[in-house]
């Protein structure tokens, strides 16, 4: 039997097959899924051996056994034994107790069943030579005495009688197949009563599945089963009827075999913990010893000083943590939701937690799914999948079969699927329950640690970041952003996400304006007369008139005509509030907003007009249409009672291929006569078409038709139906078909404010910023673009990549893509992580920024992990480092700001301090060496760290940013805060200070001949005087005193003339000088400070001249 093919193109190398026979080729491509899957089990981090081997458990049981498929193909057979072999040998213990694992047993009794239930498989395994064999299988593990089980040593001996029963010729001897010094325990075992229970079984000679409380199979494994069919999926949970669920009696059993669907609730804050961290601070420590110390030595009041410290800083510390760690958790809103279930045929609610897989769980609008789910029946099924894609488009659903070579296919793509925690947007379902607790799609995500391993990470400067679009980069809501119609007329909306109706404009292009924009593709036939006079200023574009409706163009009218009816959402405005409120899918939502911006919402045309829905084709992904069609009882003044309004709406190539006509442009009338379809309009939609999609707007099609009133019973009332093909085949005017085209609508998901000018900062700032998104490539680079994140002119800006390529590519091949892109589209989880882990083995720190659960494994591994407050899920910010309150990515460059202004300002205080202390330093030990009497006692050092280092690296503390602070290049966090530049910078001053000042007291001592006293208080009159001054220079590192100026820091310079008359008063104050061993200075002391001032400066100008040209020849 021949496979059909597929009925469309192949995206991904999956293949959607929708009809095959449940026989050999059926159960052929299950095995070789999980064939792969035993070669891959070690680099497979979603899947571990036992879940691989418990699939192949069930394929046998339930397809195989008892003769159900004696005959598969013989190379699939040959892979199959080869990755059993792969897998049956891994043991565990030491080395006098060795013994096979669980998984290693499992693969040995699937040999055995192969191999008595397929023939190929013997016919493989007769191929082998005994040596082979006897390596591979190790049956002398499984027939020790003390350390073997009993299933081990009954399959031990059924392997033995398989092989010999099969090939009397090849392994006649069963002691061919043991090692030589361990036939004698299994000889003893063959003597056994166990041998004679085995041999004389007529079927089924290996261990048997255990039983589960009258359950005869093994339970089915958790999968997504995206590949079986309903009937198949009823098939293997046979315990579950279709309409009646599961029996009561048999889920305590299930529950104790699956587990509870539930996740480990997430950590909550220990005060106790937070408070002893605060104790055990290294410096906190030092303290406390100090106070020892002084306490010892019965210095009590500098005991009490220390210990207040101590106790002020654990205070201020524990309470900002303990602030923080509540306000994460008032973020982190983590509810159980009840979950609507059949059992014994009643329809009740229960809690999440006590789902079972094999629960037939119902689906209502609003609901939020319980666990994942295996679709059954489905009507109209919209699922928002944006925690775990990133898309804000509710996904369509079905219930078909998806075959693949691999287990592993996109979320997006997995139609027939309901996940854990996404949300029901329109429609009803019921479903079967695959997958609980930690096994679901969001417990993987949440909890990678129980699949692939813990992930470590550290901090520092970053050169990368990654931000999805929807939510991240974007506001992640629709709104109409354009509609153009076949007068060639375009009208903008403003305030387009705005639910509010009364919000925002509707602005119109002319069409005659448009025909003569140059910027406007025109692919088809222009046919105008230009040689007419223009009148520009009717053309120019401007509002419409709102108010009157009657005086739209009729393709305008028809437009929000069929926005309206072909739609299932609802604006309602809450009374209490008076805030406007959204139900249904968020392109319909937009679609409704645009409509009643126009003045023409439902209600117009329900209430006012009479009509009434009979009749719906709803959205699927086949099609990828949707229809309505209404009828006004006793007619009104657009229809007559005989006739029905077909609306419809759905992508624009798909749409376009069903019209036959189109609107005139000046038809008066919706019933007038329209245009037939030609190739030259055709090619005009499409240029439209292209136009709103390269702005990152989402296009849709929008077309009507009028057909007659008795097209529908309308005794039937309103018909809805997932399956558009067989409802319409009731009545030939009911197929999408013939219908009349009236333009094309543009949705967009607009950029957050502020994001486009935070992107470009980051560029400046030497940061790459990328994004990650599950949306298409093409709507993915027009926002990148309008960002500025995708640049096609700019060499290394200009790439963009699917996640599916991404599969292809080996981690090394990730890794040495160059460009490397700035887009990545459609992307899984999996992709996600393979990209950070790619860019940091690139050298590169990276920041990670998502708001969805599909974010978490990146965000956790990236070097800085950022989620969003609002919008982020409870996982995503457990994982993350940062989370932002407001959800605006602008935060992230403020922050980047924020932290490079810091560093620099810490920067900026050490190196002034070390300087300024150093000097008094250089000057005590180059006299000392000298044999020079000191120049300073202890009291004026004491007195010049007072005032001379305090006020000023206070003041430096909140330095205002440098004007080039987000043009340098991230600094590289293996670099230390002071580098070799920097302690040369110190080094420099210090010795500059100190020779100024000891220049000073030279002079005064030995050439003016100055008393000693006297020469000290000039000394420290100069030393102070230039220290504070010094100040101004510690603004920057290498930026010039007079670029960064005096006055930028008010605080410095409030510090400077505090500690100058500090300063001053120390020196001229009496009782206050002889305490401080201070003399009065005269007019000499002044100007020699002066000179040295100017001497400072000039140095220090020289110096930060140097350092900004060996900057820029190094950068």
């Amino acid at each position: 039997m021949a496979l059909k093919p597929p009925i469309e193109p192949i995206q991904h190398a999956v293949v959607d097959i929708f009809s095959i026979n449940d026989g050999k080729l059926s159960i052929e491509q299950q095995i070789e899924v999980y064939v792969n899957d035993l070669f891959n089990v070690q680099d497979n981090k979603s899947i571990s051996l036992e879940e691989v081997l418990e699939g192949l458990r069930y394929v046998m049981d339930y397809r195989i056994k008892n003769g159900g498929q004696p005959h598969l193909d013989k190379s699939l057979m040959k892979r199959l034994s080869e990755g059993l072999f792969l897998n049956m040998g891994h043991t565990e213990g030491h080395l006098l107790k060795k013994k096979t694992t669980t998984a290693a047993d499992m693969a040995f009794f699937l040999f055995g069943d192969f191999l008595e239930e397929v023939i190929e498989f013997r016919v493989v395994v007769s191929e082998l030579d005994v040596s082979d064999l006897r390596r591979q299988l190790k049956i002398h593990y499984r027939c020790q005495p003390t350390s073997s089980t009993k299933e081990q040593k009954r399959g031990a001996i059924a392997m033995v009688l398989l092989l010999t029963r099969f090939f009397p010729n090849q392994f006649s001897d069963w002691r061919d197949l043991i090692k030589e010094n361990e036939q004698g325990d299994m000889e003893r075992l063959l003597k056994s009563s166990l041998y004679t229970e085995v041999s004389n079984e007529e079927k089924s000679k290996m261990p048997r599945a255990p039983e589960v409380l009258g359950i005869a199979l093994l339970p089915p494994p958790q999968a997504l089963y995206f590949d079986r069919s309903v009937d198949k999926l009823l098939c293997m949970f046979s315990k579950t009827d279709k309409d009646r669920g599961l029996s009561e009696d048999l889920v305590p059993a299930l529950r104790e075999h699956y587990g509870t669907n539930g996740l480990p609730a997430p950590p909550r804050p220990n005060p106790f913990k937070m408070l002893w961290e605060q104790l055990t601070d290294f410096m906190v420590l030092i303290l406390i010893a100090a106070a020892i110390i002084e306490a010892a030595e019965k210095e009590y009041n500098s005991m009490i000083v220390l210990l207040v410290v101590v106790v002020l800083n654990t205070i201020i510390g524990f309470s900002q943590e303990w602030k923080a760690s509540k306000t994460l958790n008032a973020l982190m809103n983590l509810s159980v939701p009840q979950a609507v279930v059949i059992r014994d045929g009643q329809q009740r609610y229960i809690e999440s937690e006590e789902l079972v897989p094999g629960d037939l769980v119902v689906l209502e609008e609003g609901d939020a799914v319980p666990a994942d789910i295996r679709l059954i029946e489905v009507s109209q099924l919209g699922v928002v999948e944006g925690i775990l894609t990133g898309e804000s488009v509710p996904a369509q659903k079905n219930i078909h079969a998806i075959k693949s070579k691999t287990r592993k296919i996109p979320i997006g793509d997995c139609k027939g699927n309901a996940f854990m925690s996404t949300t029901i947007a329109r429609g009803r379902a019921k479903g079967i329950v695959v997958r609980t607790g930690i096994q679901t799609e969001l417990g993987r995500i949440r909890y990678p640690g129980r699949f692939s391993g813990s992930y470590y990470r550290h901090y520092g400067s970053w050169s990368k970041t990654y931000g999805g679009k929807t939510g991240t980069l974007t506001e992640g809501k629709m709104g109409t952003s354009e509609l153009w119609t076949t007068d060639n007329s375009l009208y903008k909306f403003t305030e387009s996400t705005s639910v509010n109706p009364n919000d925002g404009q509707i602005i119109r292009e002319h069409e005659d304006l448009r025909r003569r924009m140059i910027h406007v593709r025109h692919t088809a036939n222009a046919s105008s007369n230009d040689q007419q006079e223009i009148n520009y200023a009717a053309m120019r574009p401007k509002p419409i008139d709102t108010e009157h409706p009657e005086g739209y163009t009729k393709q305008l009218y028809s437009a929000f005509m069929v926005s309206s009816l072909c739609n299932n959402s609802a604006i309602r405005k809450d009374e209490e509030t008076g805030e406007f409120k959204s139900i249904g899918d968020p392109t319909e939502i937009a679609l409704t907003v645009a409509a009643q911006k126009g003045g023409l919402g439902r209600d117009y045309w329900s209430q006012n007009l009479g009509f009434k829905k009979v009749y719906e084709q709803a959205f699927d992904s086949e099609r990828k249409l949707m229809s309505s069609v209404y009828h006004a009882e006793g007619g009104n003044h657009i229809l007559d009672n005989d006739k029905m309004f077909f609306a419809c709406k759905g992508a624009p190539e798909e749409l376009l291929r069903k019209c036959s006509h189109y609107m005139k442009k000046d038809a008066e009338s919706i019933t007038d006569q329209s245009m037939e379809m030609t190739d030259d309009f055709a090619s005009q939609v499409y240029d439209e078409n292209v136009r709103m999609a390269s702005q990152g707007l989402r296009v849709l099609g929008i077309a009507f038709k009028i057909i007659p009133a008795d097209s529908v019973h309308l005794s039937e009332g309103h018909n809805e139906t997932s399956d558009g093909e067989e409802s319409s085949n009731k009545n030939p005017n009911l197929e999408e078909s013939g219908m009349i085209f009236v333009g094309l609508v543009g949705l967009i998901d607009p950029p957050k404010q502020g994001v486009k000018e935070a992107v470009e900062t980051c560029q400046q700032a030497g940061i790459h910023v990328m994004m990650i998104t599950g949306d298409h490539v093409e709507t993915a680079t027009a926002i990148a673009s309008q960002l500025g994140i995708f640049k096609g002119d700019v060499p290394g800006m200009s790439r963009a990549i699917l996640g599916r390529e991404l599969d292809l590519l080996s981690d090394d091949a990730i890794i040495e893509l160059d460009p490397f892109p700035s887009v990545f589209a459609r992307v899984s989880p999996d992709n996600k992580l393979s990209i950070v882990r790619a860019l940091q083995q690139r050298g590169e720190l990276v920041a990670m920024t998502g708001d969805g659960v599909n974010d978490a494994p990146a965000i956790k591994r990236a070097d800085v992990g950022v989620a969003m407050g609002q919008a982020g899920t409870e996982i995503t910010k457990q994982a993350a480092d940062i989370v932002l309150v407001n959800d605006n990515f602008t935060s992230i460059v403020d922050a980047v700001k924020e932290g490079r202004h810091v560093f620099d300002n810490i920067l900026k205080f050490i190196v002034y301090l070390l300087s300024c202390n150093g000097a008094e330093i250089f000057l005590m030990l180059i006299c000392t060496i000298a044999n020079i009497e000191v120049p300073l006692t202890v009291m004026m050092i004491l007195w010049a760290n007072i005032i001379a280092d305090i006020p000023p690296a206070m003041a430096l503390g909140v330095e205002p940013n440098e004007k080039d602070l987000m043009q340098r290049h991230p600094r590289d966090p293996k670099m230390g805060v002071i580098t070799k530049m920097t302690w040369l910078i110190i080094f420099i001053n210090s010795m500059l200070i100190a020779l100024l000042a000891l220049a000073s007291y030279v002079i005064t001592l030995y050439a003016l001949k100055f008393p000693i006293e006297l020469s000290r208080s000039m000394t420290f009159t100069t030393l102070t005087t230039l220290q504070l001054v010094h100040s101004f220079n510690a603004r920057s590192v290498h930026l010039s005193v007079f670029k960064t100026g005096v006055t930028g820091n008010r605080w410095m310079v409030g510090a400077f003339f505090v500690s100058f008359g500090l300063m001053v008063m120390g020196i001229y104050t009496p009782g206050i000088n002889s305490w401080l061993e201070l003399v009065p200075v005269g007019w000499e002391c002044w100007v020699i400070t002066i000179i040295a001032v100017v001497l400072l400066i000039t140095f220090v100008e020289i110096e930060k001249l140097i350092i900004r040209k060996v900057t820029a020849v190094k950068q």
